[in-house]
């Protein structure tokens, strides 16, 4: 079973430390190589150690959870159409953001139909093993 998590900065005031990939998730994907780890809401502002850490380790995944498409860091649009196509999952963050809002824009994304429907569905589903 995954385990899912938030990485970045908290929006409520409370400290973000807790929130940085490296070493936080980076240590526990080398304690528990086999469990899966989604980590939700991009981990902006470290999003590109976030990135290194999901290329690091096999079963280490981002998902797009708390963002809309306009917001996507272009570090992790480079990574979702390149290398990363395999490793970032489409979320959004219902009530507060729907799927519909979530996705406006998505074709400025400009993924290729493979990349779109692993993103959209196909990640989640190998991840989640719907």
């Amino acid at each position: 079973m995954p385990f899912c998590t938030q990485v970045g900065h908290t929006g409520p005031l409370r400290p973000s430390e807790t929130g940085r990939p490296i070493p936080y998730i980076d240590q526990v994907a080398l304690d528990f190589p086999e469990l899966a780890i989604v980590c939700g809401h991009i981990s902006h502002p470290w999003t590109t150690e976030m990135i290194a850490v999901a290329d690091k380790h096999e079963n280490v995944y981002i998902d797009t959870s708390a963002y809309t498409v306009r917001r996507y860091p272009p570090e992790l649009v480079e990574y979702l159409r390149g290398r990363g196509r395999h490793k970032v999952l489409f979320g959004s963050n219902y009530p507060m953001i729907t799927p519909s809002r979530a996705l406006e824009h998505l074709d400025v994304l400009n993924l290729d139909e493979e990349t779109r429907e692993l993103f959209l569905y196909g990640n989640a589903r190998r991840v989640f093993a719907l």
